[in-house]
């Protein structure tokens, strides 16, 4: 159906604004986060936030800037949240936008965004992230590629068979989406910054490190699968799944952690925020060690 609209009905005009994309959000307790990240994306046709049971504001909050609320219940087996929403929701749109709660969209890169989604040939796009940590923007994070647009017919959540790891959350931690044919890089970054504070940074980075001493015990039993020809060959998704292989393999990591994003990754340039960071990247290498000793005494 065709016609014309006019200013006598902003809602339909508003409508005709927005770009043809869906955003998804996967959260859990997010008030304090959500409402900068919703508002960040009100540019977008279709807005879901997939909530795990919040017993704060977020379903409201969502509700109040127009996104479409679903629940979603974890029974410890299947897919976790992001793979169960691709797989399952009826979305509106071709493009997906997958955003966590404490991400936001800048003017910049909404322009590129839209503009991105008009190409003919690419299947997805990687974004960087701009980390703001205790108030600082850290030059050190980045780059920090993420395939987070991508048509939804073209991506998936790639499958580690590490889904039903107990005590990790209903949430993927380190699983990437994958897309068929070729992707992209968009320039501007995304904002990535917790409102909470350090405390849920800190107990996220304890499930993850269950999660990842799962991980370093499956990544050892495998072979490193290539060799260094091979190596260059691959794509940088596959680059980084090899050198991860040889990273759970060496020793000392809690140290090397420290050394690759405080001296390689110039994490000195941040100054105190930035040395702080970086001793608990290394912290957080040492608590998988933990992790995974006590994974391998059980056998």
């Amino acid at each position: 159906m065709t016609g014309s609209l006019t200013t006598d009905d902003p809602n339909k005009a508003d409508m005709r604004a927005r770009a043809p994309i869906t955003v998804i959000f996967p959260v859990l307790n997010e008030e304090a986060n959500l409402p900068a990240a919703l508002e960040s994306v009100a540019w977008a046709d279709e807005i879901i936030v997939v909530d795990s049971g919040s017993v704060d504001r977020t379903p409201q909050i969502a509700s109040e800037h127009r996104a479409r609320v679903v629940q979603f219940k974890y029974d410890g087996s299947g897919p976790k949240k992001k793979a169960w929403a691709l797989k399952t929701l009826s979305l509106h749109n071709e493009w997906v936008l997958l955003l966590d709660g404490d991400e936001r969209i800048t003017p910049d890169l909404q322009a590129e965004i839209e503009q991105a989604i008009t190409s003919s040939g690419i299947s997805g796009f990687y974004i960087d992230r701009e980390f703001i940590f205790m108030n600082r923007s850290l030059r050190c994070f980045r780059p920090n590629w993420n395939m987070r647009l991508f048509m939804i017919d073209k991506g998936e959540i790639e499958t580690l068979e590490l889904h039903d790891v107990p005590q990790t959350g209903d949430n993927e931690i380190h699983e990437h989406v994958q897309t068929e044919g070729k992707t992209a890089f968009l320039k501007s970054p995304m904002l990535h910054e917790d409102y909470r504070g350090i405390g849920p940074w800190i107990e996220r980075h304890n499930k993850y490190a269950i999660w990842e001493a799962h991980l370093y015990r499956k990544f050892r039993s495998e072979p490193i699968g290539v060799g260094p020809v091979g190596f260059v060959r691959l794509d940088a998704f596959k680059r980084k799944r090899i050198l991860r292989r040889i990273w759970v393999r060496l020793p000392g990591r809690p140290a090397l952690r420290f050394f690759t994003w405080y001296v390689l990754r110039r994490g000195f340039l941040d100054g105190r925020v930035g040395f702080t960071f970086c001793v608990l990247m290394s912290w957080y290498e040492l608590l998988i060690n933990i992790k995974l000793s006590e994974l391998e005494t059980e056998g």
